[in-house]
């Protein structure tokens, strides 16, 4: 096997009968009747890592505000609006998304650098929850605008805490070199101004110091920081009433320990339970990514010697090459992060001699790679399942070489659905003008 026996209990998908299944749904079946590449989400992993989540935090006051970046799908939205989720966003386009998908908006939070004064006018019209402010300039754009369209803004400030997250470079958040957050050093003086002002209503501190943290010390860390600035601004006469954690717990995408989101709630509700906030976490990977598979089907193999798979050691001779029909372009993360995704056999027989493969795909890129040094029976047109791809799959996809965007598929039990159709090239092409 490719995959870790951590990965596999972690998984959405298992094996029966040398058959993988999501679910009581076979994949072969998915991808013989709609197509590959393909995505396929589990809808009860979705609502059991809610659950997980939710009941992690117990009978503290809280509310889980879902990452829509991790996935953006409209039917992935949908399921956790059902569970009564709130969002974090981070664009006025993932708010029309909670939108579609019967969110809340009340129950939103606007996080990012960079708001637009459209997407800042879209939120007030809305009627969001709150904005996540990242800067002193934001705040008196949110002001301006909250005065011009007659509304009061809800804000609070995320924190930069300066911590590591002991994370990838890309994904960490919370240090000062990062373009995230407001430095504690300067919060007093925003927290003074926002209170002064009538355009604004202060509603919180917000911290988000980065994502796949396996270690929950760094969140404590920050943490703390952020009730001492609790504190800090209570002597100064203003009350938060609410404290956003963020998220970033790590899953299992080979041999790492799960995150222990009992023991991360335990000690939350430990240091939290007589302070009167009302808790927000952002979880988006935690909740989605082990839930989904991308199946991609071998179109070509390329052995080191160039003509056949027996007898060539890849070690001695150069690379196999299997290429697939998904690429870059559908799953960026090995890419972009060098990430490693477990790779399965769809059938987990093959007649093929087991050999080291690097899965690569159609683009005219040398990153273009899946999965690289993995031991798997294959030959051409077999059918694979790339694991863990439910967060930063789809919604890091893109045209690059023209190529369509997959289709999507939601799994409960034994039935499936097709949640978003396969793109086709007249869709690429219907925006643009000769």
């Amino acid at each position: 096997m490719t995959v870790t026996p951590e990965l596999m209990n972690a998984t959405a998908a298992t094996y029966r009968n040398g058959t993988l299944y999501v679910e009581d749904t076979p994949l072969a079946e998915i991808a013989d009747a709609v197509g590959t590449p393909v995505y396929v989400y589990s809808s009860d992993m979705l609502k059991s890592q809610y659950a997980k989540l939710d009941s992690a935090l117990g009978s503290l006051p809280h509310q889980l505000h879902y990452a829509v970046k991790a996935n953006s799908t409209l039917a992935i939205l949908k399921t956790f609006a059902e569970l009564g989720a709130g969002f974090d966003i981070v664009s006025g386009g993932e708010l029309s998304r909670v939108l579609a998908a019967g969110g809340n908006p009340e129950s939103v939070v606007f996080s990012g650098v960079g708001k637009s004064v459209e997407e800042i006018d879209f939120a007030l019209k809305t009627g969001i929850e709150c904005f996540n402010v990242e800067s002193n300039s934001e705040l008196i754009r949110i002001s301006e605008r909250a005065e011009i369209l007659g509304k009061v803004a809800p804000v609070a400030l995320r924190i930069n805490p300066n911590v590591d997250p002991k994370t990838h470079p890309y994904i960490s958040t919370g240090l000062k070199e990062n373009k995230f957050g407001i430095s504690q050093e300067t919060a007093l003086a925003l927290y003074q101004r926002a209170d002064a002002d009538q355009n604004l209503r202060v509603r919180g501190v917000a911290c988000h110091i980065g994502s796949q943290i396996s270690d929950s010390a760094p969140l404590f860390d920050a943490l703390d920081q952020l009730l001492a600035l609790v504190d800090q601004v209570a002597m100064h006469g203003i009350q938060l009433t609410d404290i956003d954690l963020g998220g970033g717990f790590g899953v299992t995408y080979e041999n790492e320990a799960p995150f222990d989101v009992d023991a991360w709630g335990a000690t939350v509700t430990e240091r939290l339970a007589h302070r009167g906030l009302t808790v927000s976490v952002e979880p988006g990977r935690f909740l989605t990514a082990n839930a989904g598979v991308l199946l991609s089907r071998v179109e070509y193999l390329k052995p080191a010697n160039g003509t056949t798979t027996d007898g060539v050691d890849a070690d001695e001779a150069g690379k196999n090459f299997a290429i697939m029909d998904a690429a870059m372009n559908d799953l960026l993360r090995p890419s972009l992060y060098q990430a490693w995704h477990g790779v399965l056999n769809v059938r987990e027989q093959s007649s093929s001699q087991a050999r080291t493969w690097d899965l690569v795909g159609p683009i005219c890129e040398s990153g273009d790679w899946l999965a690289k040094n993995r031991t798997l029976s294959l030959s051409e047109g077999d059918l694979l399942a790339i694991l863990s791809t439910g967060a930063y799959g789809s919604s890091l996809s893109s045209n690059y070489n023209t190529r369509n965007r997959a289709a999507e598929v939601v799994v409960s039990g034994d039935r499936f659905r097709v949640v978003r159709r396969r793109e086709s090239l007249q869709d690429q092409l219907s925006t643009e003008i000769l």
